[in-house]
């Protein structure tokens, strides 16, 4: 079976959908059924995709498009330049990573798309208007023409349902989550932040995003200072690409005076992240809408200590493993308390690996899924 997974995106450097597509990759590659996996990226793209998620399987075609990175160019290749460069390569399923437009009727083979969430609907303060009005039509026309759509968790899914009611009666719908997977990575300790492993952090992994709620994080980080609750000199460490919050995110900072202990990363390696995540004193993700939110069961398979929002998803995949706060009336009181408890506990033993993000249970998944379309 041969598997072409596009992922031509905007971003000059790493980000979840870019992981999504890289991880359909190598999961793919290591099933006796999939024969080859053509990764389509932009020519931007390349050098992350082969230093950042070492595409190391001889099974998987790396394949970069060059056009300009421009929203109008992206959008033209989507519905031109794909369907030529699919009748080319003769693929058995195209399997679009992120959810874009396309006419399925100049595809030979099916098309599935994987749907990561519905922040055009319900966070469209991550897109700004009139743009957020382009991302829902985007987003319907690719629910419209595909023969098939992963949800990348049952929160995404119902809210899939909730947006588009009548998708059951015309649509292969199914959740496969994503996969995490350091058995063979190496901790490295970040060099350019800290020098020794001496350093005491907390730790926040996500992009700039209003859906983030970094500025309550922040917030809730300065009080615990004020109130004497962290150990000398522990700092905030932020890891995630700028967005449309950056800007206030800095002002908060310089706001608080915050300019040395709040410390912003973005375009790190998986050994660095993973250090930071076995290393830090505390995770905290404080989100109010995720579709799935990989930073979160990564570090539930590598920290010791977890403070997330109580939102479904997180109930979906963290359940009792996390420690949850509420997003109601003082939400900066809320996280001050729930990350001021967890700190006065011992630390737990890391968790066993939950089987439902295991590399090979989610290539079977895609597989079934792909058979159902066919």
């Amino acid at each position: 079976m041969h598997i072409l997974v596009a992922a031509l995106h905007r971003p000059l450097k790493p980000t979840g959908v870019c992981r999504h597509a890289a991880n359909l990759a190598q999961c793919l590659a290591e099933t006796d059924e999939v024969t080859k996996v053509t990764l389509i990226v932009g020519e931007w793209q390349k050098s992350y995709f082969e230093e950042t998620f070492k595409l190391f399987s001889s099974k998987i075609n790396l394949i970069s498009v060059s056009i300009n990175n421009s929203s109008l160019s992206r959008n033209r290749w989507f519905l031109f330049g794909l369907p030529k460069l699919a009748d080319r390569l003769q693929p058995d399923i195209i399997h679009l990573s992120f959810p874009f437009p396309f006419l399925r009727q100049w595809f030979k083979a099916p098309v599935v798309a994987t749907i990561h969430d519905l922040y055009p609907y319900e966070c469209p303060e991550n897109f700004g208007y009139p743009q957020v009005w382009f991302n829902r039509w985007s987003l319907r026309q690719c629910v419209d023409q595909s023969d098939g759509l992963s949800c990348v968790s049952k929160s995404t899914l119902e809210s899939l349902k909730h947006y588009f009611p009548h998708i059951d009666s015309c649509k292969k719908t199914t959740v496969i989550y994503n996969y995490v997977d350091f058995s063979h990575v190496s901790p490295k300790i970040p060099e350019k932040v800290f020098p020794d492993e001496k350093f005491r952090f907390l730790l926040c992994v996500g992009q700039h995003r209003k859906n983030k709620n970094l500025d309550l994080l922040i917030h809730s980080y300065h009080n615990l200072q004020k109130n004497s609750v962290l150990k000398p000199a522990t700092k905030l460490l932020i890891v995630g690409s700028s967005g449309p919050e950056t800007e206030n995110i800095l002002y908060q900072i310089q706001m608080f005076a915050l300019q040395e202990q709040v410390l912003l990363l973005s375009s790190i390696t998986d050994e660095e992240l993973c250090w930071l995540y076995q290393n830090c004193e505390l995770f905290v993700i404080p989100s109010s809408t995720e579709g799935f939110c990989l930073p979160l069961v990564e570090a539930l398979s590598l920290s010791p200590r977890v403070v997330c929002s109580n939102i479904p998803i997180f109930q979906e995949v963290g359940s009792s493993n996390c420690n949850y706060f509420e997003l109601s009336n003082d939400l900066v009181y809320n996280l001050t308390e729930a990350m001021t408890f967890v700190l006065s506990q011992p630390a737990m033993n890391r968790l066993s690996a939950d089987t439902r993000f295991s590399k090979a249970s989610v290539a079977q998944q895609l597989l079934n899924f792909y058979t159902s379309v066919q």
